[in-house]
């Protein structure tokens, strides 16, 4: 008997209809002799519907608090409907909420961590010959208020309480039948991959490859668990995510993510003295703004230009932090530009093989585009280039690198909320 941890996505329990093809789904497996535990989004829009009619109550700004309790609700609907789903096809079935399986988060509303897991309900609701349905996306503080754990949320709590309880394995169902060397929906030629690396996976992932969040698989590599993922509406074998990964012959790029949530804010004329760069960042962390790709000029006449990078969403706001530290730093404009993506290779093969990143350059030169911004790593290189020009440059490096293939499809419809 195995210990299996099922997650299904808001698409896969859309309506119905799907839910119902979910539950079938649930007890093919524990009549293979598995005990289940399911971690379950909400469906659908919900949770879309349920931010906009909270802009409608209170277009200003609502508080974080009662955004959490209002969000979680969508996953309280799908866990109690599946189980019923369950119970319907003649089997045991028990739905909880992320805080009755013991999900402890950090104090934070909106994007809280999970901090421990105390799952004894869900042991002790096993041992009783249930199959386990958990809301996803949510817990608890020590002190008993409701938290989210923002995007992703509910990828990342299947993979903590498979580690917690000790599964055997983690599948993540989604509406795509793998993890893909790039989007079926830019390059149709896209190859499925058979299985990747933690590494390259949480790369691919934070690059904007939206199969999988990042602190899902940083919680899966940092213990061990196996995790695969899988589409919701076909048998076919998924994507295996390991701690190593078989390298095919001659692969040395697994994969090309983009990612179109990015602006560039440029810094200019910012007086050359020691401190000025930690006083602009100190002030972006304190806002929570995530900086990524930092590049600097030379100087002349004693002053610099700095440019870096942040999500679409924070643009206006880092404009806000630095203008309001202007006194302090000294400097001449601070500028934002937003018609921009950034395109990414990642692959473990590139730590030994010379001229990857060459090849990127020169076959993004080839289409006449302009790279602004590059940032490199062991295993992944990263270009910033105007957001017109993405599906050309995609499809031109995922030839580059040799991935196309002819007998892959795209399956299922728009990537999962959470």
């Amino acid at each position: 008997m195995s210990l299996i941890v099922m997650k299904f996505g808001g698409s896969s329990v859309g309506d119905a209809e799907r839910m119902n093809r979910v539950a079938n789904r649930i007890v093919e497996r524990k009549l293979e002799g598995n005990q289940i535990v399911v971690v379950v989004s909400a469906m659908g829009d919900t949770t879309d519907d349920l931010i906009d009619l909270a802009e409608k109550i209170a277009p200003e700004t609502p508080s974080a608090r009662e955004m959490d309790m209002l969000l979680s609700t969508g996953e309280q609907v799908s866990v109690a409907l599946l189980s019923m789903a369950i119970h319907k096809l003649g089997h045991q079935a028990k739905s909880f909420t992320g805080w009755q399986v013991g999900m402890i988060t950090e104090a934070v509303h909106g994007k809280a961590r999970i901090s421990d897991i105390r799952p004894e309900r869900v042991h002790t609701a096993l041992d009783q010959g249930n199959v386990v349905v958990v809301a996803g996306f949510q817990g608890m503080t020590e002190d008993g208020e409701i938290t989210t754990l923002g995007r992703g949320g509910s990828d990342t709590t299947a993979v903590a309480l498979a580690a917690a309880i000790k599964a055997d394995l983690c599948e993540i169902y989604t509406d795509v039948d793998g993890v893909y060397s790039t989007d079926p929906r830019v390059v149709k030629v896209a190859r499925k991959l058979n299985e990747i690396s933690y590494d390259e996976m949480l790369e691919l992932a934070n690059l904007g490859a939206a199969v999988l969040h990042p602190r899902a698989v940083e919680y899966a590599k940092h213990y061990n668990v196996n995790l695969v993922v899988r589409s919701s509406f076909t048998k076919n074998e998924g994507t295996l995510v390991k701690e190593e990964a078989v390298m095919e012959q001659g692969v040395v790029v697994r994969g090309i993510a983009y990612d179109k949530n990015v602006a560039r804010i440029s810094i200019l004329g910012v007086e050359e003295k020691p401190g000025q760069l930690a006083k602009v960042f100190n002030a972006l962390a304190d806002q929570k703004i995530d900086v990524d790709i930092i590049v600097q000029s030379g100087v002349r006449d004693g002053a610099a230009d700095f440019s870096f990078t942040v999500s679409l969403s924070d643009a206006d706001k880092a404009i806000s932090v630095i203008e309001g530290i202007k006194s302090s730093v000294g400097f001449k404009e601070a500028t934002s530009e937003t018609d921009l993506v950034k395109v990414s290779i990642v692959g473990a093969g590139m730590v030994s093989n010379p001229g990857v990143a060459a090849k990127m350059f020169d076959t993004i030169s080839s289409l006449g585009v302009s790279i602004n911004m590059v940032s490199t790593s062991e295993i992944k290189c990263s270009c910033v280039i105007g957001s017109v020009h993405l599906q050309d440059v995609v499809r031109a490096l995922h030839t580059a690198y040799d991935l196309d293939t002819d007998n892959q499809a795209y399956v299922g419809g728009p990537s999962e909320r959470r």
